[in-house]
């Protein structure tokens, strides 16, 4: 088994030559700063790094690279592409599958591609990068892999599961020096796929790629997409596991993280009693995403275990904040970064309702908007319970004391970013009683104002307001401005745009990517797509399955 003394290049020339490969010509190639050279010039080497452009126009001069994740781990041994179960690694080489029939590329991230992988707008126009993004050309560099995770799926164990579609296809660094890992989703099988063929259709996908940038822009941590496209492949689903099986068109959205790796990356290691490879795991997420964290503290796995749990608490709390429910929040789903992940039946709620579940898989309510709080509590105790065969008792003690402080965190958080959106500055008793009042009612102040206690409630909240001291009705509404999304990606704006995709109008698409770039601010297209209005009738009885 190769381990981490075996330079990644020569394992995977290795590989290459075993599975009948070409190995890329840069795969071996020195590289300043470990990845592929934009640029270079006596100025960097003196540096000892490499310059990035912004906006390099050619594709053919941008690249990946695999080593950062491929030098610390030992990889799965076996070459070939199926269906098994996986121990002793944290990657399978995994090579994306390309679509056989047309593919098409609907959109593009011009602030993902430009602001985060330094490539100009006009690449889009490239072969080359259509290649790219549909999996079926590999950059120089890099080694397509898939990850081996477990977790617990509506509170039970379901073993090992991994990325069963997805392909990390490398790490990039950019001018900015943020290290950014790069996955297609849709891509094929890997030997996580289990009874899946390895795609996402068009629906799902469109609402990934919409979604996560849409949360970005709300200012919630979030993965990010590059891209999406569209095959003219036939996948067939059953969407809601009723026996309706349907052809659909497979899809692959280009998106990134500064780490994929979540509470799931952990438990399987954990479970499998791979106890070494899971502080090496461990030690590297440490070492490259937690900086505030010594890598030599002998207290490190309680300072992560604390961090992890605060940020699932601030992560949770803006869910809340813009009426989002992620739909599974799985073991396998929640990040240790504590970034929005793995989109799938997810929902905004049109009106508040705290039993509001997108998912129609989820017949136990037990991913309900109104328990995702609770939901965290309980993923965060599974992390603890894989991190425990590496602490000593009394920093055991300490973690289920770090845990039990989770509520308080959360309740902190959400009150304040209620008092934000309500413009309240300060403490009084009376801020709670705001907020619960306001959540409890209805759609929209309209509604609202039917309510026999709202003229109570306006009563006290401008006496609430009065005690905001130096504050003007001027610098609480430009406040108040700032943190009320008008817009959100609502299912039925989703589903309106997913059905002109289907005919290959992605009008919408593109229409949605302008607004949600600015969901604080009133713009005239949106409002005459009714983006901020009640849902229409069509879509009364619209649902969402963990079907994709």
């Amino acid at each position: 088994m190769w381990g981490p003394l075996v330079p990644w290049t020569v394992a995977w020339a290795a590989w290459a030559a075993a599975a009948g490969r070409a190995v890329p010509e840069a795969a071996g190639a020195s590289r300043a700063c470990g990845r592929a050279p934009l640029c270079l010039n006596e100025s960097s080497l003196q540096q000892g790094c490499c310059e990035r452009e912004r906006g390099a126009a050619s594709f053919s001069a941008w690249g990946l690279s695999s080593e950062s994740l491929l030098d610390p781990f030992p990889i799965d041994p076996i070459q070939e592409n199926y269906v098994r179960n996986v121990r002793n690694c944290i990657f399978s080489v995994a090579y994306p599958t390309p679509f056989k029939s047309r593919v098409l590329l609907v959109a593009v991230s011009k602030e993902v591609l430009e602001d985060i992988l330094d490539l100009d707008i006009s690449v889009k126009e490239k072969v080359d990068f259509l290649q790219f993004v549909s999996g079926e050309k590999v950059t120089p560099g890099s080694v397509p892999l898939a990850h081996r995770y477990g977790g617990h799926q509506f509170g039970i164990w379901a073993g090992q599961l991994g990325d069963g579609r997805a392909h990390l296809i490398g790490v990039y660094t950019n001018r900015h020096g943020e290290r950014w890992e790069l996955q297609l989703k849709g891509s094929g099988k890997t030997p996580y796929s289990r009874n899946g063929d390895g795609r996402a259709v068009l629906r799902s996908s469109v609402r990934e790629f919409l979604c996560s940038e849409a949360m970005h822009y709300l200012g919630i941590p979030t993965s990010r997409a590059a891209s999406l496209v569209v095959s003219d492949d036939d996948v067939w689903r059953d969407q809601f596991y009723n026996g309706n099986i349907k052809k659909e068109r497979g899809a692959i959205v280009l998106r990134l993280a500064k780490s994929w790796f979540r509470i799931g990356s952990l438990e399987i290691l954990a479970r499998s009693g791979e106890l070494d490879l899971q502080r090496r795991l461990l030690d590297f997420v440490i070492q490259e995403h937690f900086p505030s964290i010594a890598v030599n503290d002998s207290n490190r796995y309680l300072e992560f275990y604390s961090t992890v749990v605060l940020q699932t608490a601030n992560l949770i709390a803006l869910w809340m904040s813009v009426g989002f429910a992620h739909g599974v929040c799985n073991t396998d789903n929640f990040s240790l970064l504590s970034i929005t992940i793995d989109y799938g039946p997810f929902g905004f709620m049109d009106s508040y309702d705290p039993n509001f579940v997108p998912n129609t898989s989820d017949d136990e309510r037990r991913y309900k908007i109104g328990n995702q709080a609770n939901v965290g509590l309980f993923n965060l105790n599974k992390l603890l319970q894989a991190l425990k065969p590496l602490l000593d008792p009394r920093q055991k003690q300490l973690a289920s004391q770090i845990l039990e402080e989770y509520g308080k965190h959360y309740y902190i958080r959400f009150t304040e970013l209620f008092k934000t959106k309500l413009g309240l500055l300060g403490e009084n008793e009376d801020d709670n009683y705001l907020i619960a009042f306001l959540l409890k009612e209805f759609w929209a102040l309209q509604d609202l104002a039917k309510h026999k206690l709202f003229s109570e409630w306006v009563t006290r909240y401008l006496l609430r307001l009065n005690r905001n001291k130096g504050d003007s009705d001027t610098k609480r509404r430009r406040r108040m401005a700032t943190v009320n999304p008008r817009y959100v990606l609502r299912n039925w704006i989703a589903e309106s745009a997913i059905r002109k995709a289907n005919l290959n109008d992605f009008s919408e698409v593109h229409l949605l990517q302008q607004v949600l770039q600015h969901p604080f601010q009133r713009q005239q297209a949106a409002e005459k797509a009714g983006y901020s209005q009640r849902p229409p009738a069509w879509a009364k009885d619209l649902k969402v399955s963990c079907s994709s």
